[in-house]
C-alpha cells in the first residue's frame, strides 16, 4: 500500500499560498487506538486536509489503521511520527489544544468554531497552524497544553461530554473548512513583525528560567508557578520572532557583570 505513494514533502517546506489547508497540521498526541489513526487519516481527507502527525502513538503502523483508513491511504502513509509534541509542533506558530476540561492557568478558552476561525485567518495568512488532540483515555497533560497558544472545547451536552477522537477530529476538521473556506483572500500588505515559532517561543522561556535560576529569582525548591504565568503572557501576547530576539537580547545583557555597584534602596 504504502510503496506506490508520493514521498511526503519536509514538514517545514513552505506550502503553497494558493492552498492555506496546506498549512494545517492534526496533531493526535499518544493515540492508544490504532482504528483512530485510521479513521482520523479519513476524516482529515473528507474536509481537504492531508498533513497528519502521531507523537508516540501504541501501535502504528496498523493494519487496524489501515482499514479504518478507508480511502484515506495516503493521508495514513503520509502521517509522520514523532517522539515528542515539540517535534510535531517545530516551525507552528499557532497552536490549538482540544480539551474538555478547564485547566489551571489556561488563556482563554475558545469555542470549536472560534478556534477554526481563528486558526483559519491564521493559515490564510500563510502561518503553520496546527490542531492538537490528546489520548483517547487521558487527553492532553498539563505539560502538552501548556505548549499550546490556545484551547478549545467542543459544546457538547454537559450530561454526556464523552466523545471519539476521531469524532472530534472530524468535528473540527468541519468547522476549519467552512471557516477557511469563508476566510478572503489575505491583503498583499505584511505587517513588519514575523510571527515567532514554537520552537523560537520555548527557547526564550527556557532562557528566562536560567536567569532567573541563575539570579536567585526562581528558588527551585519553590518555583510556585512562574513560568505557567510567563507561558500564559506569552500566548496571550502573539510574540513576533523580533521580539523574541529582543527580550533574550535583554535576558543576556543584564546576566553580563557589568561592574556597577548596586544602589543602596
Amino acid at each position: 500500500m504504502h510503496g506506490d505513494l508520493p514521498l511526503n514533502k519536509p514538514r517545514n517546506s513552505k506550502p503553497s499560498a494558493a492552498n492555506p489547508s496546506r498549512h494545517v497540521r492534526i496533531v493526535l498526541c499518544r493515540p492508544s487506538h490504532p482504528g483512530n489513526i485510521g479513521a482520523a487519516a479519513r476524516a482529515l481527507k473528507t474536509m481537504g486536509f492531508a498533513r497528519l502527525l502521531l507523537v508516540a502513538p501504541k501501535c502504528f503502523p496498523s493494519a487496524q489503521a489501515e482499514a479504518m483508513a478507508s480511502g484515506a491511504g495516503d493521508v495514513l502513509a503520509g502521517a509522520e511520527v514523532v517522539a515528542t509534541l515539540a517535534e510535531a509542533l517545530h516551525g507552528v506558530t499557532l497552536a490549538v489544544a482540544l480539551t474538555a476540561r478547564r485547566r489551571d492557568l489556561a488563556v482563554e478558552p475558545l469555542w470549536a468554531r472560534e478556534a477554526a476561525g481563528v486558526l483559519a485567518a491564521a493559515a490564510t495568512a500563510d502561518a503553520e497552524v496546527a490542531l492538537v488532540f490528546g489520548n483517547e483515555t487521558s487527553g492532553l497533560t498539563n505539560a502538552e497544553l501548556a505548549q499550546c497558544s490556545r484551547w478549545a472545547t467542543i459544546p457538547v451536552d454537559p450530561a454526556y461530554t464523552s466523545l471519539n477522537l476521531a469524532a472530534a477530529v472530524q468535528l473540527l476538521c468541519y468547522e476549519l473548512r467552512l471557516a477557511l473556506h469563508a476566510v478572503p483572500p489575505a491583503p498583499t500588505f505584511r505587517p513588519a513583525g514575523t510571527p515567532a515559532c514554537h520552537e523560537e517561543v520555548e527557547g526564550l522561556l527556557a532562557h528566562l528560567e536560567s536567569a532567573a535560576r541563575e539570579s536567585g529569582f526562581l528558588d527551585d525548591e519553590r518555583p510556585g508557578r512562574l513560568m505557567l504565568r510567563l507561558r500564559r503572557l506569552f500566548a496571550r501576547a502573539a510574540l513576533e520572532k523580533e521580539e523574541v530576539n529582543l527580550l533574550r537580547g535583554l535576558i543576556a545583557a543584564f546576566l553580563q557583570p557589568t561592574g556597577r555597584k548596586r544602589p543602596r534602596a
